[in-house]
């Protein structure tokens, strides 16, 4: 399971449409549209009976996220080749104006604080604004140019994850509206 910027179509196809010159020449397994996201906080496997207290934790941060920082913008225009993992990602530029300012990374980071406090194991790697395109890239595609794609959002979403012959299947267990008030969507 994990927490997530869930974007929907429109935002999804422009990303896709942005890379898929590179996708396709990098060698790699394109992710599926419906796939793209960008996670907040990893959470692994979690028991059944312990997905509602993920949901109140969700529902808990989502209403003390300030509204002052709604919406979240991610400005995704930095292609990079992650050797280790074997994937291509699109990224978010990084600089001082977008450290700075609360966004996706403050709210991964209450997600984190909130997820490890209640007794669960979140990925502490240090979170940076990804959106994976391609899986099993084995060598960095020639060019890594993409055309500057903005998401924005006023929700996020826990997510479950199925492991699947053909890959990974997402579903959106909730979703939450930031800066105090509630939405669900099952």
């Amino acid at each position: 399971m994990f927490f997530a910027l869930w974007p929907d179509e429109a935002q999804r196809a422009a990303l896709a449409h942005a890379a898929a010159r590179t996708v396709r020449h990098c060698g790699g397994r394109p992710v599926p549209h419906e796939s793209l996201h960008v996670t907040l906080v990893f959470l692994g496997s979690v028991p059944e009976p312990r997905v509602e207290e993920l949901s109140a934790i969700g529902r808990r941060v989502a209403a003390a996220f300030p509204g002052d920082a709604v919406p979240i913008t991610v400005s995704l225009e930095t292609l990079e080749h992650w050797a280790k993992a074997q994937l291509l990602a699109v990224l978010e530029r990084q600089d001082e104006a977008s450290a700075a300012a609360p966004g996706a990374a403050a709210l991964a980071r209450f997600l984190s604080a909130a997820t490890l406090a209640a007794g669960f194991s979140p990925d502490l790697k240090p979170f940076r604004v990804h959106v994976t395109v391609a899986r099993k890239v084995a060598r960095p595609p020639r060019a890594c140019d993409v055309r500057k794609v903005d998401w924005s959002f006023d929700e996020f979403a826990l997510i479950e994850s199925r492991t699947l012959e053909k890959g990974p299947v997402y579903s959106v267990v909730e979703s939450y509206l930031l800066g105090g008030a509630e939405k669900v969507r099952t």
